[in-house]
């Protein structure tokens, strides 16, 4: 187990300025709890960090949970990485408007006219999907790394 994954559930917790003892009365589990999940003897079951996303109010944090987690979802879900808002926006305008220039669009649904993708084409297929890939991974970067904090 990674030293990064050990740590994920302690420092969403710690940035939240939650103690371990509050963090697990919130959660309605023990701290000893809170204390093996954060050292990496166990892993908390996935209703335990739902629970943990709201309490901390870390989005993240459920999806580095599943991506560490979970063979599946982390060859689904593309890599993220934290990002400033500005980076985001501008990554997804550029990936936006080079689809859009490329005539993309209009070449997947040619393409998509019979119903199928044979295999001449194939190859510019998955080109679309990579493009599409970068957009949906900037658009889950957005919301999961540059939700304004909440008003108190």
């Amino acid at each position: 187990m990674s030293e990064e994954y050990r740590n994920i559930y302690r420092a969403a917790r710690r940035s939240a300025g939650i103690t371990q003892e509050a963090a697990a009365e919130r959660l309605g589990i023990s701290p000893e709890s809170i204390r093996a999940y954060e050292t990496g003897v166990r892993v908390p079951p996935n209703d335990v960090v739902e629970q943990m996303v709201i309490c901390y109010n870390t989005q993240h944090l459920a999806y580095q949970h599943l991506h560490e987690t979970n063979a599946l979802a982390a060859r689904i879900v593309p890599a993220l990485e934290q990002r400033s808002l500005l980076e985001v926006a501008v990554r997804i305008y550029n990936r936006m408007s080079q689809f859009s220039k490329g005539h993309k669009v209009e070449q997947l649904l040619a393409m998509a006219e019979d119903g199928r993708i044979d295999e001449t084409e194939r190859a510019e297929f998955e080109a679309f999907v990579a493009d599409l890939r970068g957009l949906i991974q900037s658009g889950m970067e957005l919301e999961l790394f540059c939700q304004p904090e909440p008003q108190e």
